[in-house]
């Protein structure tokens, strides 16, 4: 039970109190966006307000459930369960919490406050069996609607128009909601990683890079196909080739205790051998769960060994200002020996009919 591993994690303090919705939710089940988790080692007690507390009762999973009051404060109500358990110090969320909210909630506590730290983000790193499940399933998800837009993409139709279908499409197919605002870039616009979709239309002889991924039961999935209109010329074929040989030295590489640098490295050689390496300007991948960016990642920097348990992204990059991008992501599960890719959507370059 997830309370259990929060306890037996150890966070120096008589007590925890989870404050953000993310580590709420990994806590007892339960999403909400107000709230306060308190966990001693007598008990676990979830706080929340009139507007969820039906819905926690019957939700939320290894806690008691109850409700603030109008007019309570958070603060007033922990510092009532930790005098009936004699808590002297409780640990908040540090990295969550703002400044003034932590100095409120250091303020109000009748315990001494310490910071938390990454003790839940580190918790959250290993994915179980049911995680990795409503990931795959979230994953499932995306590529049916990508399956489904590739029918909608020709000239004329605008990157805006490609984005709106695709978020239709994945809550069409059962997502509670986009793990973020899709990213859909054409011709010109698909050599910025992070561009945002706009009124350009789709042209012939255009890449079309889409980023897009959708929530599942809490947990995200994360993908980008980059697909072409009518025809490439063999500048574009080359890089596309390059990305996916990138990718895939990068997946070769990737396996329980290796760091995200070597992964990194593995991929970036590739793309560096063939003349683009100033052209990959991002990190390999980041890990994915409860949120979309997680701990650890496959960067330049990144010297923390990637744990057996952990769901990274892969996806390299070649971004030529002024002519084109190319992304292609998936997302593997990393086990001991290696890594299972739990996507199924082809990596070929689809050259769709203008």
């Amino acid at each position: 039970m997830r309370i259990d591993e929060i306890r037996a994690a150890g966070s120096g303090a008589d007590a925890v109190v989870l404050t953000s919705a993310v580590s709420r939710r990994y806590a007892t089940g339960f999403h909400s966006t107000a709230g306060a988790c308190y966990i001693s080692a007598r008990r676990a007690v979830l706080l929340t307000d009139f507007r969820y507390i039906e819905a926690a009762r019957l939700q939320a999973q290894g806690v008691e459930v109850c409700e603030i009051k109008t007019g309570e404060s958070y603060t007033a109500a922990v510092n009532r369960l930790a005098a009936e358990d004699c808590v002297k110090s409780i640990a908040l969320e540090d990295e969550t919490l703002t400044c003034s909210e932590y100095r409120r909630w250091e303020n109000g506590l009748a315990a001494q406050a310490v910071p938390l730290g990454r003790l839940i983000s580190g918790l959250r790193q290993v994915k179980d069996e049911d995680e990795v499940m409503r990931i795959a399933s979230a994953q499932r998800i995306a590529e049916q609607a990508f399956s489904e837009i590739l029918n909608e993409i020709r000239p004329g139709v605008t990157e805006q128009e490609l984005a709106a279908r695709l978020t239709y499409l994945m809550l069409h197919h059962g997502a509670e909601n986009m793990s973020f605002d899709p990213i859909v870039v054409s011709g010109v616009n698909s050599s910025r990683p992070h561009g945002v979709p706009s009124q350009k239309p789709v042209a012939e002889g255009d890449f079309v890079t889409m980023d897009f991924g959708c929530i599942y039961q809490g947990y995200c999935s994360d993908m980008t196909r980059t697909v072409a209109v009518g025809h490439v010329t063999d500048e574009m074929q080359a890089v596309y080739d390059t990305v996916l040989s990138a990718q895939l030295a990068g997946i070769a590489a990737a396996r329980a205790g290796v760091t995200g640098k070597e992964v990194d490295a593995a991929a970036r050689s590739v793309i560096s051998q063939a003349g683009y390496g100033d052209a990959f300007g991002h990190g390999f991948g980041h890990c994915v769960g409860l949120e979309i960016h997680e701990e650890p990642r496959a960067s330049q920097t990144a010297d923390t060994p990637l744990p057996a348990g952990c769901v990274l992204t892969a996806e390299p990059g070649i971004y030529l200002p002024g002519k084109f991008g190319v992304r292609i992501e998936d997302m593997l599960y990393v086990i001991e020996d290696g890594c299972v890719n739990l996507t199924d959507t082809p990596k070929h370059l689809i050259v769709l009919p203008a």
